[in-house]
């Protein structure tokens, strides 16, 4: 079988995989969210593990077969959400240039840098949201209609319940900003626990082209990233539609920033005897607190270093950027 045949095999298989993960999380249980957040692994391993020949055709089988078992609609969303931004970072992770092109020794080869594979994931889940929140029309209305859901929901759980119309009106001005925040964050954090993941399953299987990248020194955002939140905070003042497509940028490229303090963290505890202790700590306090976030958030935007994966090897793959 050629190459190509077997990346066609290959997109078809982790297409109807991507595709059975999405439908089944549109069937409301307890592991909707892992089957919704688990879908672009399909298409992360074909990418990295074979070509772009072989996410292409995953993410056109994945799109033929939702649209035909929900609507249209749905195989759109997930494509510009999840099937496409999984197949552009498995894109991204295979380029590669001979190493002495940057001054590296000869033989060698430089991979894309892990920063901006994390840069590109905040702007693709930017781009997506945005394209899904036109298309729905999101606003004070679509907004309004939900928290009226909400409330109602918990009325009937708890009779005792009965907000305020000041509350609630407050409940939904809150929504209206922190949903496409959350949402975005969440959603980075998804792509890049999926791309992790998914190396680490290629590189197991031995057919990845990309070594091991250094999570702790090289995961961080390049200051474009900085450049990125300080106009979603500018953005966020601005009244109407420019307001929410601020939010949406402060979450995506704020997370970030997040996951590069974190990663700082772990380099600066190396060594150390508490490591597991103090790591555990500030986890859990970001997950009960939440305020330590902002720690770790301009913990990563004091550093926006770019550093490069090198190795040694006859020349990048099929899929670089000579």
């Amino acid at each position: 079988m050629t190459q190509q045949s077997t990346s066609l095999l290959v997109g078809l298989l982790a297409g109807v995989s991507a595709a059975l993960l999405l439908v089944s999380a549109g069937y409301t249980s307890g592991l909707s969210f892992l089957m919704f957040a688990t879908a672009a692994l399909p298409i992360l391993i074909a990418g990295l593990g074979w070509s772009n020949l072989a996410s292409i055709v995953a993410v056109a089988t994945a799109m033929a077969i939702v649209g035909l078992a929900t609507t249209p609609e749905a195989a759109l969303v997930t494509a510009v959400t999840t099937l496409a931004p999984a197949a552009w970072i498995a894109h991204l992770s295979n380029l590669g240039r001979p190493a002495e092109e940057l001054g590296g020794p000869e033989g060698a080869v430089a991979w894309y840098p892990l920063s901006d594979i994390l840069l590109s994931i905040s702007s693709v889940v930017c781009t997506g949201l945005f394209a899904v929140g036109l298309a729905m029309g999101y606003g004070e209305d679509f907004i309004g209609e939900l928290v009226d859901m909400f409330v109602e929901a918990l009325k009937l759980n708890n009779a005792e319940y009965q907000p305020t119309a000041t509350g609630i009106a407050e409940m939904k001005r809150f929504f209206l900003f922190a949903l496409p925040a959350i949402q975005a964050a969440i959603w980075v954090l998804i792509l890049l626990a999926g791309w992790y993941v998914a190396s680490a399953i290629v590189r197991l299987s031995g057919r990845s082209r990309r070594p091991k990248d250094d999570l702790p020194t090289q995961l961080r955002m390049p200051s474009m990233g900085a450049v990125g939140l300080g106009a979603g905070v500018v953005l966020s003042f601005v009244p109407g539609v420019a307001a929410l497509v601020g939010w949406t940028i402060i979450g995506a490229f704020g997370i970030g920033f997040v996951a590069a303090g974190f990663a700082i963290a772990h380099k600066r505890t190396r060594g150390k005897p508490a490591r597991g202790l103090l790591l555990w700590m500030a986890y859990l306090s970001t997950v009960v607190f939440t305020l330590p976030l902002g720690f770790f958030l301009f913990l990563g935007l004091f550093d926006t270093a770019r550093t490069l994966t090198v190795t040694g090897g006859p020349g990048p793959g099929p899929d670089s950027n000579p």
